[in-house]
């Protein structure tokens, strides 16, 4: 297992800090002795090196237009899939290159990836032009609200769905959680997941087959309050070795 770290936030105006992420959360990954299997399951740090990279590695950035990048680097067959965990669709602002607001739109228009073969998990706030991108492409997403009707339906559904990919890429952007279990980001948005209803959700779909490769991404020390966020980035990242 290869964690890569990204130190990167040229892709956000409204996060910068991200950049100090990687260092901050493999410092308390450090302190994390198990998983909650009681695992102390062994991985390798490299910095940005994109060779030798094997099913399963995990990246940590930076902001979230760094998952355009890696998609587009690690991702050919046509039949691959991603599946994100954020408040935001990311379909939207429409920059020059790809940025933390549109990074998934970039994806979609040059066509590096299937509309159906996006899996959007936990949005909640998005912009009314992002709701018109999501019916007109009909990109599958599940919201915050729909989340808490039935946690483990929506799991299931989201893996039924997941593992008819022939590749899957997950990214998990950590304000997908509620605030106050990660105030250490960019876009503070009330009424997200739990640190224990992600963990739940992450901790079975990693038995998926299929998956390739994961990122998680906006975590802002600069932004935190006694390490929290970073805790619970390393926390996420530790289930997932």
């Amino acid at each position: 297992m290869k964690i890569v770290k990204i130190p990167y936030s040229e892709g956000t105006d409204v996060n910068k800090g991200t950049e100090k992420a990687p260092d901050e959360i493999i410092k308390q990954l450090n302190e994390c002795w198990t998983n909650e299997n009681f695992q102390d399951n062994k991985y390798e740090v490299i910095e940005s090196n994109l060779k030798e990279l094997h099913d399963g590695d995990i990246f940590i950035g930076g902001d979230h237009s760094i998952s355009y990048h890696i998609f587009k680097k690690f991702f050919k067959d046509k039949n691959a899939g991603i599946l994100i965990f954020d408040a935001h669709p990311d379909l939207y602002e429409h920059f020059d290159n790809p940025m933390q607001t549109d990074w998934l739109y970039f994806l979609i228009k040059e066509k590096l990836i299937k509309p159906e073969n996006i899996i959007l998990v936990g949005i909640r706030n998005p912009d009314m032009k992002e709701i018109g991108i999501l019916k007109d492409y009909k990109i599958n997403y599940l919201t915050s609200r729909q989340l808490f009707n039935n946690l483990q339906d929506s799991c299931d559904v989201i893996m039924e769905n997941a593992r008819k990919f022939s590749e899957l890429y997950i990214s998990i952007d950590i304000d997908v959680l509620d605030p106050a279990f990660a105030p250490g980001t960019g876009y503070l948005e009330p009424g997200g997941l739990s640190t224990r209803e992600l963990l739940y959700l992450i901790q079975r779909i990693k038995l998926l087959k299929n998956i390739k490769k994961y990122d998680l991404v906006e975590v802002n020390p600069e932004k935190d309050i006694n390490n929290i966020t970073s805790k619970t980035a390393a926390k996420i990242i530790k289930e997932l070795i």
